[in-house]
């Protein structure tokens, strides 16, 4: 036999994968999570998740789903039952009344924005994605065949696009804007004052789209007043797309529910996608993604009282230090913070801190604390702290973070 036949064949990963890696929240995550498998004291604000359980009614409502055997599948891109929920959700949040072939649900809001890409971009198409940002947004786009054109928003102009810079980003291959309010990772949020312009740009270029990603819509603080950009323009509502989702309002992340509202041509293009992929989302997902938004909302208010304490601890806590400075976020649940005063000191081993990417290392293994360098998500030096987690745990993080800056040389 010849032997060379038995020689394993390398393996050749696609093209379209060349210039994408794992999200670096993934590798600091997992690192930090090694190291408390090995008996660490190591505290994770990297996580892009509420620490709350999903609400009882929900739960009980998934539990019915499954008894009464709605464990089948359901129509391709969500059933008749949730899209009317969701119909409904937008009339009721955000005055705004979508038709039942305007409405999809997917396995999560993440491949809500996959099916859109896969179904929208050809060879070259761009995508203006302002910074910071969620760094999928650029690897989808980049897997979709188009290219991201990174627009960065300085913390000056409160990590928000300005409509100046979104007119010298567009080209003739424009094709989409994407936008994130609150955003991750910078918790900033957009008013109607502060859409207005950028939509205003926006009705001088018939040809690009815009897709919002209203994901932490209901987690806003300090009496913000959360506003969609379909709701703000009417004549706009022709070539965008409003995504949503129940993860992170309903703390519902695993059971993976996302749903979009937009025009019925580019809904039903994003089924074809859906289609050739996972198919419907998960039956019992969807019955208990009825219940939360269809159910009692008051757990919201409650559960963002909570995020507001916990936002205001750690703000107050990394303005105390030299070196860091960290601006009040509108709303979801990160800060993101400047350690630009940190930068070019030297820690206690000799290491020079050049950018935010060594801090974040630094204070993972000097100090037990897991953050998320500003520069994964396209703007440093700054780093992002979730704090989606107990009090305690956030006090005892600031004073390790404090501990650790006053270390540096």
């Amino acid at each position: 036999m010849n032997v060379l036949a038995k020689q394993p064949s390398p393996f050749k990963p696609a093209q379209r994968l060349s210039a994408i890696g794992v999200s670096e929240i993934l590798k600091v995550t997992g690192l930090a999570a090694q190291m408390k498998r090995e008996g660490q004291n190591v505290i994770i604000l990297g996580a892009g998740e509420p620490d709350f359980d999903t609400p009882e009614p929900i739960k009980d409502a998934a539990a019915r789903a499954m008894r009464d055997g709605a464990t089948k599948y359901t129509a391709l891109d969500g059933s008749p039952e949730l899209k009317a929920a969701i119909r409904a959700k937008f009339k009721r949040d955000n005055g705004l009344d979508f038709a039942q072939d305007e409405i999809t649900v997917s396995a999560g809001a993440k491949q809500v924005l996959f099916n859109a890409m896969m179904a929208t971009l050809d060879p070259g198409d761009e995508v203006i994605i302002p910074t910071p940002f969620w760094v999928t947004y650029a690897d989808i786009v980049a897997i979709a065949g188009g290219t991201p054109v990174l627009v960065p928003c300085s913390e000056a102009n409160g990590f928000r696009l300005s409509p100046e810079d979104l007119a010298r980003a567009i080209t003739p291959r424009t094709r989409w804007l994407m936008l994130n309010s609150p955003s991750n990772p910078s918790g900033a949020a957009y008013s109607e004052h502060q859409y207005r312009p950028i939509l205003d740009v926006l009705l001088k270029h018939p040809s690009v789209w815009l897709m919002v990603d209203d994901i932490y819509e209901h987690i806003i603080y300090d009496g913000f007043r959360f506003v969609t950009p379909v709701a703000i323009e009417p004549a706009l509502r022709n070539r965008t797309l409003t995504v949503n989702g129940v993860s992170k309002a309903y703390a519902m992340t695993g059971w993976r529910i996302g749903y979009g509202a937009g025009p019925s041509a580019l809904i039903k293009a994003m089924a074809v996608v859906q289609s050739q992929s996972t198919s419907c989302p998960s039956s019992i997902s969807q019955a208990a993604a009825i219940e939360a938004l269809t159910g009692p909302q008051d757990v919201i208010a409650d559960r963002c009282r909570s995020f507001q304490q916990r936002r205001d601890l750690v703000v107050d806590a990394l303005n105390s230090i030299e070196g860091i400075s960290c601006r009040v976020p509108e709303g979801a649940f990160y800060t993101f913070a400047s350690c630009a005063g940190l930068i070019g000191k030297t820690t206690p081993d000799g290491r020079v801190v050049e950018d935010d990417t060594v801090f974040a290392d630094y204070l993972l293994r000097a100090a037990g604390v897991a953050v998320v360098p500003g520069s994964a998500f396209g703007l440093a030096p700054y780093f992002r702290i979730s704090y989606a987690t107990s009090a305690a745990e956030l006090r005892d993080a600031c004073q390790r973070i404090a501990a650790a800056a006053a270390r540096l040389l």
